[in-house]
């Protein structure tokens, strides 16, 4: 049998178009559907050719932030220049942590609007 690779993670946010929005200049991917979803809800569908994250609102919007962990510890996404991702996440409003450099690449945390925590990472 062939090794498996994950196609999409399905994650709930409260307004997809700013979410979309903003990892779409964050990472460059690119909207590849968006439209109607599960009861009555909306979703848009980002990523690559073959992968991608589906940013799903409910019919009954979100409110407050999700609890970090439950069940959902973090989305982790490799990017080309660190230095620059975190100047979009600042400029976003978004707060950078948890710095690290580690063998093989450099790392740091952020929390997105509805608390739900990104780790990027960068092996250049």
């Amino acid at each position: 049998m062939r090794a498996a690779r994950l196609e999409h993670v399905n994650i709930r946010v409260s307004d997809p178009d700013r979410t979309a929005s903003f990892l779409a200049k964050l990472t460059g991917w690119t909207e590849r559907w968006r439209g109607p979803a599960i009861d009555d809800g909306w979703t848009i569908h980002l990523g690559a050719q073959f992968d991608y994250i589906a940013l799903y609102r409910p019919k009954e919007p979100v409110t407050g932030r999700f609890e970090k962990g439950a069940p959902l510890q973090h989305v982790g996404i490799v990017v080309d220049d660190l230095d620059a991702a975190e100047r979009i996440v600042e400029d976003h409003g978004l707060v950078p942590f948890s710095h690290a450099d580690y063998d093989p690449g450099r790392r740091f945390y952020f929390y997105d609007w509805d608390g739900i925590e990104f780790e990027l990472v960068s092996y250049a």
